[in-house]
């Protein structure tokens, strides 16, 4: 990595610090969780990475062939990463791991479905070859 694209990177993480730092702030100083401040943090992270891995914050460029067999394989792993984390969080979230003490609805479909996601998606490419 060339000198212009580590001083990219170190800003690009030095953003996502400011910006988690800032939510951090302000959940230990005033008590309040702020979801845009999560969700932004969420995503300046993914463009650091996304330009440690590829050298662009989309994710773009050509790929060869490992490169492919690295994203297929990475989004396949990040899948159950998410199904498994997403259940976590409802279960540490509801503070339960009984399904009847469940209120949060949305949080509960969102984890159902993670389970029929990628199906789906099998089935529907599967038929571009079939």
């Amino acid at each position: 990595m060339d000198k212009s694209k580590r001083i990219i990177a170190t800003l690009i993480f030095i953003v996502f610090l400011l910006i988690a730092g800032f939510s951090l702030y302000k959940w230990i100083r005033y008590g309040t969780i702020d979801a845009a401040s999560i969700f932004f943090s969420f995503l300046i992270l993914s463009y650091f990475f996304n330009w440690l891995n590829w050298g662009d914050h989309n994710g773009g460029g050509k790929k060869d062939e490992l490169d492919k067999h690295i994203q297929a394989q990475s989004a396949k792993i990040s899948y159950y990463v998410l199904m498994i984390l997403s259940g976590l969080l409802l279960f540490i979230s509801e503070g339960t791991g009984n399904f009847n003490e469940i209120d949060n609805y949305p949080l509960v479909m969102v984890v159902g479905l993670t389970f029929v996601t990628v199906p789906i998606t099998e089935f529907i490419y599967s038929k571009k070859y079939k």
